[in-house]
């Protein structure tokens, strides 16, 4: 591979924002794996956000990406699973394995596809230094035959279409909106772009503990809402805290301590079956790294209301933020039922080659 900007290369970040700004260009936020694809004729390498190769997981996207990039290029975007209506990035983490056999198989089963946004390399120039507004032009013209499975995102100068998106888009499982200044660089690695992501709260029991990795104080904490079966189902974690808050925490949970999971909704975590079942705390991961996934059983009498973005299945698509405890709540008053659902609404609108224009 001889490309004029080659691999290893971070992607460029976006700072969160409170509100869409005026005066820039913006795309609607994909909720998938950040990549960069790089295409020297026949070679394809599609590289993580932290660079790392994600390559011989995706082999029917590679396939694609060969079949419709130019033949010299470098693309900035995003990988997504697509499922009816909505993007599945439970489905996206099940690509992540390594076998062969299964990779293959789930290939079949849920292809992937490409969302390009950004173009940093054509042919043999570099396109680090060019504005945005330049680079776009470029991408839109180079791929404006592309099709299935790959797409360029939609994108827009008008703030209230901005607007419109970030409302409507959600209900298709997208993550916000971005926004980027019309003549900015690439900056690898940088927070130069802005995003404006959705935020909802909701009033959790505080089921469980995890240690910090610094030691004896709270590392995060296990939440838990109740299904329709009345069960404790395991939704995510809140785990932003200073150092001294940790030691608060840990303090003001001792009380509620279990010496053991006996008892406790989530006693069967151990058994590996029950992962198939609900979604327990104590789920391996290939994300963690070897990561210590032990946790600490709390009687689930505490609730805390926390912020979210949005979920993905049945639980928090990320770390959920705790705003403050809920002493007026009782715990099974915890469900499902107060989550704010967005609107539906049909992805196939948003990757379609009409959208590709400003």
């Amino acid at each position: 591979m001889d490309l004029p900007v080659m691999p290893p290369v971070k992607p460029m970040l976006a700072k969160p924002v409170s509100r869409i700004p005026d005066g820039m260009h913006y795309e609607a936020k994909w909720d998938g794996f950040r990549a960069i694809v790089f295409r020297d004729g026949d070679e394809i390498e599609i590289g993580s956000r932290t660079t790392k190769s994600l390559t011989r997981y995706f082999p029917e996207l590679a396939e694609g990406l060969r079949a419709h990039l130019p033949r010299r290029c470098v693309v900035d975007g995003e990988i997504i699973i697509v499922r009816g209506d909505r993007l599945d990035f439970d489905a996206l983490l099940e690509r992540i394995h390594p076998a062969a056999s299964r990779v293959r198989t789930l290939a079949e089963r849920t292809p992937a596809t490409f969302v390009a946004f950004d173009l940093l390399a054509l042919g043999d120039d570099a396109l680090l230094d060019a504005p945005l507004h330049e680079r776009r032009a470029a991408l839109t013209t180079a791929l404006r035959d592309t099709r299935e499975p790959v797409f360029v995102t939609p994108a827009t100068r008008d703030p209230e279409v901005a607007r419109q998106w970030y409302e409507r888009y959600e209900g298709a499982g997208l993550d916000g909106v971005v926004a980027k200044p019309l003549d900015l660089a690439y900056r690898p690695d940088e927070r130069a772009m802005v995003k404006v992501k959705h935020e909802r709260t909701a009033d959790c029991v505080v089921a469980g503990l995890r240690h910090h990795r610094s030691g004896p104080v709270v590392g995060s904490l296990l939440l838990g809402l109740y299904d329709d079966e009345r069960r404790l189902q395991h939704v995510g974690v809140s785990a932003s805290f200073t150092m001294r808050r940790r030691e608060e925490l840990m303090e003001e949970l001792a009380p509620l301590r279990m010496d053991s999971v006996e008892g406790h909704p989530w006693a069967d975590w151990a058994r590996e079956e029950a992962h198939e079942e609900s979604r327990m705390p104590g789920a391996p991961s290939r994300w963690s790294g070897g990561k210590d996934l032990s946790w600490v059983p709390l009687r689930p009498e505490r609730v805390v209301e926390v912020a979210y973005d949005h979920m993905q299945g049945s639980r928090f698509r990320h770390t959920a933020r705790f705003r403050r405890w809920r002493p007026d709540r009782e715990p099974e008053s915890c469900t499902y039922a107060q989550l704010e659902e967005p609107v539906r609404f049909d992805l196939s609108d948003v990757l379609s080659p009409r959208r590709h224009g400003e």
